[in-house]
């Protein structure tokens, strides 16, 4: 019998929904016009904060920052990282949502990714590694001013805590390095790649452990392998690893001869992008709100309580102006539900009178009127009012146009419905009038010429002098 194919087993179960919704997600994207280097860095920074954030999050000039606040809270969004360009420097917005604060940072000097790899010898570049949320290192930080204590808080909550009971060293592939110089006030970004390496061995023996079989046509045994240090090429050692790198593993760790309570060397593989970053301002809110630090603008205390005060004014006016809106649209909403019922009695009211008396509504084909109703009568009865005009459309009369005809100089249209005595009337007055018009113009028109002597009328006949002899 053949052997069964044999099945791999998860060694490790996926977080619930409960779980996830307590992880912090971010939004990374920019503002306004930052250029295609910025944008590249925007992308960069997607790939540092995976998996827990937008990696294809698509920004239009049309958008502002409510936008993506309100679309934050379904999603549960925690974070957003926001890039900006101005005249004088790029800048880097942290931002806690929804209700802030708000942290500004300059970017002095930042490398994209590709850059950082064109410069390493063997770059650790592959997809697996971002499966799984980066480690936060913070070095140099302290909680001595607010600053401080704002700026470690943001740091720690961007990313996700991590159970040092139940957490596997396999799933800790990449770091996030924050190293604050105090004497420089600059924090330095990087991001780097975690590898565990077996030490105490030789080369060739670590070269049969981590590859395949390498090629030993020229060797009669293994031992000659494992004594010229791999077909004798290079030096029996890779060189000493640093003490401070050398570490018991705890747990079994991905790569070969990495096993559970053997020493391992872990080594630090740089994948970018590298930032340097200068806290400017902090904010008490999301992008607004009471400046909490500034580190270039300081404020007396008179300016500060001023500033309050204007703030305050400007939050009741606010709140003002949005209760009077709401009051509006009530009674806005009021109105139209009342008019909405009477339209409605108005169209029954208005049924019944036509299926009770059929003939209020004839037309008399003498005079041309509309003969009146008795709704407008009955309502002043029995309500006591003048009935609305939507009510009884038919009641009103039309006051009949006046004649264009009637008017001088004006023509009369077809469609008119004038009197017909009047019409004849003053169709003749017209055309007497015409004809005088046209008699006059006949006679400017006409030219007398003179008669020559000799010549008759109605002939053509030419006389000849007799010339004189």
């Amino acid at each position: 019998m053949g052997k069964g194919k044999r099945k791999k087993k998860k060694t490790h179960q996926d977080p619930t929904e409960a779980e996830i919704n307590k992880i912090p997600h971010s939004f990374v994207m920019h503002r306004g016009n930052v250029g295609k280097y910025v944008l590249q860095l925007e992308m960069d920074l997607r790939h540092v904060m995976e998996p827990y954030t937008a990696s294809n999050l698509k920004v239009n000039k049309k958008n502002v920052v409510k936008d993506f606040v309100h679309v934050a809270g379904p999603l549960g969004v925690t974070h957003l990282m926001m890039l900006s360009k101005t005249e004088i420097g790029t800048y880097l917005r942290f931002c806690r949502i929804p209700r802030g604060p708000t942290l500004t940072f300059k970017i002095q000097e930042y490398s994209l990714v590709r850059d950082v790899i064109s410069l390493l010898k063997k770059p650790k570049t592959f997809g697996s590694q971002f499966k799984k949320p980066p480690l936060l290192v913070l070095n140099g930080f302290s909680t001595d001013s607010l600053s401080m204590k704002l700026m470690t808080t943001m740091f720690q909550n961007l990313f996700p805590s991590i159970n040092i009971q139940k957490v596997h060293l396999s799933e800790i592939r990449r770091c996030v390095l924050l190293n604050y110089n105090s004497d420089t006030k600059v924090i330095d970004f990087r991001h780097y790649n975690i590898q565990a390496a077996p030490i105490g061995i030789s080369r060739g023996v670590k070269k049969l452990i981590q590859t395949k079989l390498p090629n030993m046509a020229q060797l009669s045994d293994i031992s000659d392998y494992v004594l010229r240090g791999g077909c004798g090429y290079g030096s029996e050692s890779e060189g000493e690893e640093p003490a401070d790198s050398r570490v018991t593993l705890p747990q079994n760790v991905p790569g070969r001869g990495n096993v559970k309570a053997q020493q391992s060397a872990i080594r630090l593989t740089e994948l970018g992008p590298r930032m340097s970053l200068q806290l400017v301002k902090i904010e008490e809110g999301l992008c607004s709100g009471e400046v909490l630090f500034h580190e270039f603008v300081k404020k007396t205390p008179e300016e500060i309580r001023e500033m309050k005060r204007h703030r305050e004014e400007v939050r009741k006016l606010k709140e003002q102006r949005k209760k009077q809106q709401q009051e509006n649209i009530k009674r806005k909403e009021k109105e139209k539900a009342l008019n909405k019922v009477r339209s409605i009695e108005g169209q029954k009211k208005k049924q019944k009178l036509e299926e009770g008396d059929d003939n209020s509504d004839d037309v008399a084909m003498e005079t041309g009127d509309i003969k009146d109703n008795d709704d407008a009568d009955w309502y002043r009865q029995e309500v006591g009012e003048e009935p609305d005009p939507e009510l009884f459309p038919k009641v009103h009369k039309k006051s009949r146009q006046e004649d264009v005809a009637t008017i001088p100089g004006k023509k009369r249209k077809h469609s008119e419905i004038v009197d017909t005595s009047k019409t004849i009337k003053i169709s003749s007055k017209q055309t007497e009038h015409r004809k005088y018009k046209q008699d006059r113009k006949v006679k400017k028109s006409v030219k007398v010429t003179p008669v020559k002597k000799g010549v008759k009328k109605g002939n053509n006949v030419k006389v000849k002098r007799k010339s004189k002899k």
